[in-house]
């Protein structure tokens, strides 16, 4: 094993078609025009030396280590900075060159610490190799350095020395080491967007600085890690490599975090992982990363991991530790019992978007093949089945319409409901490189989000409706398109069913829609409404991106569709640059929905009362499948109540913190007879566990995911899982204790048969994906490289489907107990219910959750910033702090829900959407006041959770 190389080829490749040829050291070389002689060259396999250039920023010119001779020019250009035209002749070595790249070398050394043998980037220095390069033997100026080098100077303190700032959690920035080559301001300006570093100071007094002079850990870093990366010497530096040293081998792998599904170099010593660097090959993130994916792992190696499996009668007991076989077999007994006392569909059980797909999909086969029964059910359900839903009435197919490269070719961009800076900060960045470079953006949110003002991005339209307003703003924009004439008649002709466009024009054209009828109750200035819809049907390649903003509503399937209706109506799908793109919140998302995790849906999206469908499986499962629908999460815990539901089966999920109203949860789970969670901490719904089987992380197991552009990507073990199986072995020898005959000896036998029955996955394999990287599901015998855009020649239903969109209030009032609505949603360090990220330094930009509340909303209840809040629902109440601010409107509060201590979701309600039973997390009747401490509830919670995190023999299990 070895590190996985990547070749930096000192300045980005170029786009253009037309090709140029000209010769370098004798090598005739054909490249794209607009290509750098420096790329040329490192393409022919000439390496010209440098140290300002990097290919994942545009050429700079700074360092002056790159410089060529050109026959026919005078001077010495920089490689970087010059083009590749017809005919040049070039040379990279000369006499000349040599002497003046060792005379530049000389002035870097004389002012650089010269502690190689201890430094942390000793065997991975661009400026150690560079000194090789050019032949570097002696320095004429000496090496003492006055600038920065040493703290003191002949005992007289050194003014312009600077100590090493460590505030930042993750990683180093040493000013002494730094040679001012921009890398790092470059990476943070062009990669990230985020504008937080800068170039202090003059010549020799030049050096690095996050803000105004600030430390790292204060300033406005998001801590993406591209500046860590970018950096050629030890002046940014993971903390990890100054304790763990080097790297000897590395492993590419994706992400477990959020669905943009970053492809990462696990970078290893041994089985320990020293840092997680993204990879250039990656096509989701074409080598840039965020807080999470680059350096929040540490969970995985965590105190409060539980390793061993554990048992107990009551959840009142302690834990008892026992043997796997001890486990399995009791939990075969238990739900064996349950089922002869209460019937077959009295046990069910909950698959996971954080699993891999074949895990996933082993979940739903124990369910239906081991079970008897259709009682699955998953995440996905409370954040996107709207998505699943909507589209495919629309489309034809579940999912986004687009890969995230196509965002490079948008011209007009809707954000509604989504917060992708926080949520999903890898395609964030790309999207504001896009808009930089001239594209337009409406952002469609109740809060003024990081988008829609933040360094060198504005946009055009903010619309601040009033949450639970979705369907009327959308039908809205679509009102103006249709009245005015601006919808693309020949599209639809072509791809679409005219005459039920014809009745969707109708309907929406009636006055009622127009954005001054909806003003009202949407809150909605309709210039401002109108301005953006004329924007979006007139300026070009229109995309629409969405989060669980728009689908965790109770018009949540209704307000896809509108947007589908939308992209349909103004030509925007089935080329780049435009499209449908739900943004996933998990890791497999995607893949748990793929998977058939729906009670009413096979692998595939095919609906369980197809006989056609069954007989796939059930021929090669040897089992008779039942044709009816079984029960979702709500209607589990429903029938829990009831009595009914007595066994339920969770794999790496916390519906007791993620799902909403928890006292219904609670009771629902508090009800059942055998709770089995399999996680990797002893998370809040374990809590009301009777047997806990310990999960294992990404790390440790080999796998696929699917990200939120239907991207197949591999998952690859870099070390031995420490509970001893990875999640898809402990399915398998569950099922076997329950009598099935299964017998995989890796996943990809699982995927293999995934292929078999999945008519989106037929060409799918683990050998496939080694050779192509990754590929876009549908990927069959019709689409053998994948599908990176849908629906290009006409879409999968055939004729494109325009459905009316009837704006419906929700039942979910305001009123003077509770005045104010609550939307919830996330933070960038943050990832879903905070188990994993909270066991990690990420802590320390976001230790609590906290209340956003508008000044005049505060000020009219006695609140300042800071300040312990009561927030009441018809639901129930917790406590928390209040964050003042005017990114929310008047009447409208906001909160995050990682943190378990909160529990947001005691707040929320069981309103959900009326076809897919989605949660409504975005819209809850609330009141605020001032409080002296904890409500009720979380006294009574905080109790509960201590008692149920007892092991026998042991102290207390930290949750």
């Amino acid at each position: 094993m070895s590190l996985v190389p990547e070749i930096d080829y000192g300045t980005p490749a170029s786009r253009a078609e037309k090709m140029v040829t000209l010769t370098i050291d004798g090598n005739e070389i054909t490249v794209p025009e607009g290509t750098s002689i420096m790329r040329a060259s490192m393409e022919a396999g000439i390496k010209v030396p440098k140290l300002c250039a990097t290919d994942m920023v545009d050429a700079f010119g700074s360092c002056r280590l790159c410089l060529v001779e050109i026959e026919g020019r005078n001077g010495t250009p920089a490689s970087c900075t010059t083009p590749v035209a017809p005919g040049l002749v070039v040379h990279t070595q000369t006499g000349r060159l040599k002497d003046i790249r060792k005379g530049v070398m000389e002035l870097y050394i004389s002012d650089h610490p010269l502690d190689c043998l201890t430094c942390a980037a000793n065997g991975d220095c661009e400026l150690q190799d560079m000194a090789g390069a050019v032949g570097l033997r002696d320095v004429r100026y000496g090496y003492e350095g006055d600038n920065h080098v040493k703290a003191r100077n002949s005992g007289e303190i050194n003014a312009k020395w600077m100590p090493k700032d460590e505030s930042n959690p993750y990683f180093t920035y040493d000013p002494s080491k730094c040679i001012v080559c921009s890398r790092c301001v470059r990476a943070c300006e062009e990669v990230q967007g985020t504008f937080a570093l800068t170039i202090e100071g003059r010549g020799f007094g030049s050096r690095v600085s996050p803000g105004m002079h600030e430390h790292f850990v204060d300033s406005e870093c998001v801590s993406c890690g591209a500046c860590v990366q970018a950096c050629p010497t030890a002046t940014l530096t993971e903390k990890s490599v100054i304790e763990i040293g080097q790297p000897e081998h590395s492993v590419v792998t994706t992400c477990a975090y959020c669905g943009v599904g970053c492809s990462f170099k696990a970078e290893m010593r041994g089985e320990e992982l020293v840092r997680m660097v993204p990879w250039k090959d990656g096509q989701a993130n074409r080598g840039h990363s965020c807080v999470k994916g680059r350096f929040a792992y540490g969970y995985s190696t965590h105190k409060d991991r539980i390793l061993n499996p554990m048992i107990r009668e009551k959840i009142s007991d302690p834990w008892r530790e026992v043997t796997w076989d001890e486990a399995y077999a009791h939990v075969a007994a238990e739900f064996r019992r349950i089922q002869y006392q209460y019937g077959r569909d009295s046990i069910g059980g909950i698959t996971s978007s954080r699993c891999t797909n074949e895990e996933t999909y082993l979940v739903q086969k124990l369910i239906r093949a081991g079970f008897g029964n259709n009682n699955v059910d998953t995440c996905a359900r409370v954040c996107h089945s709207p998505t699943g839903y909507g589209l495919g009435q629309t489309f034809g197919t579940s999912a986004g319409t687009q890969n995230f490269d196509s965002v490079e070719h948008t011209d007009v961009v809707i954000v509604i409901g989504a917060n992708p800076t926080d949520g999903h900060p890898v395609f964030a960045s790309r999207l504001k490189k896009r808009l930089r470079q001239g594209a337009k953006l409406i952002v469609i949110d109740p809060r003024r989000t990081e988008l829609v003002s933040s360094p060198h991005i504005k946009a055009s339209y903010h619309l601040p409706l009033k949450p639970g307003t979705n369907v009327a703003i959308v039908t809205a924009l679509a009102h103006v398109i249709v009245t005015e004439g601006l919808y693309d008649e020949r599209f639809i002709r072509e791809r679409c069913d005219w005459s039920e466009f014809e009745d969707w024009a109708a309907f929406v054209a009636e006055p009622r829609h127009s954005p001054e009828a909806i003003e009202q109750f949407t809150g909605v200035d309709p210039e401002t409404l109108r301005g953006a819809a004329r924007l979006f049907a007139t300026g070009g390649n229109g995309s629409i991106y969405y989060g669980l903003g728009v689908t965790e509503h109770s018009q949540g399937s209704t307000t896809v569709i509108a947007i589908a209706n939308l992209a349909m109506a103004t030509g925007n799908i089935g080329r780049e640059g435009v499209g449908v793109n739900p943004l996933r919140g998990q890791n497999n998302v995607q893949g748990s929905c793929d998977m058939g995790s729906f009670p009413h849906e096979l692998p595939g999206y095919r609906h369980i009362s197809d006989d056609a469908t069954r007989e796939i499986f059930e021929k090669l499962w040897g089992v008779k499948l039942n044709n009816e629908p079984g029960l979702r999460i709500p209607n589990m815990l429903d029938a829990a109540v009831e009595g009914t539901f007595k066994g339920l089966y969770i794999q790496g999920e916390d519906i007791l913190q993620s799902d909403p109203d928890t006292k219904h949860v609670s009771a629902g789970l508090a009800a059942m007879e055998c709770v089995v969670v399999q996680d990797l901490f002893l998370n809040e719904t374990a809590n009301y566990a009777h047997v806990f089987l310990p999960g294992s992380t990404f790390l440790e197991k080999d796998g696929t995911f699917t990200n939120a552009e239907r991207r197949i990507n591999r998952v690859r073990r870099v070390m031995t899982p420490k509970n001893g199986y990875a999640d898809w072995e402990v399915t398998q020898n569950l099922a076997q204790a329950m009598g099935l005959n299964w017998n995989y000896r890796h996943p990809s036998e699982i995927m293999d048969e995934i292929a078999a029955t999945t008519p989106s996955f037929a060409l799918v394999s683990y050998d496939y994906l080694e050779k192509m990287g990754s590929v876009q599901w549908p990927c069959n015998e019709k689409s053998p490289q994948g599908s990176p855009i849908m629906h290009i020649n006409g879409f999968v239903r055939g004729k494109g489907k325009f459905i009316r969109t009837e704006y419906v209030a929700t039942d979910e009032k305001t009123g003077p107990r509770f005045p104010l609505l609550l939307t919830t949603g996330r933070v960038l360090s943050q990832y879903n219910v905070g188990a994993q990220t909270r066991r990690t330094e990420n802590v320390v930009w976001h230790e609590e959750d906290r209340l956003e509340i508008h000044p005049h909303d505060a000020e009219n209840r006695g609140i300042r910033d800071g300040d312990w809040v009561r927030l009441a629902s018809r639901a129930g109440e917790t406590t928390l702090r209040a964050l003042v601010t005017d990114r929310m409107a008047t009447g409208v509060v906001y909160t995050t829900f990682h943190h378990p201590t909160t529990q947001a979701n005691v707040i929320t309600t069981d309103f959900s959407d009326w076809a897919t039973n989605c949660p409504e997390y975005k819209v809850t009747a609330v009141q605020i006041s001032p409080s002296n401490g904890p409500s009720d509830w979380q006294i009574e919670y905080d109790e509960l959770a201590r008692r149920s995190r007892r092991i026998a023999g042991k102290l207390e299990a930290a949750e």
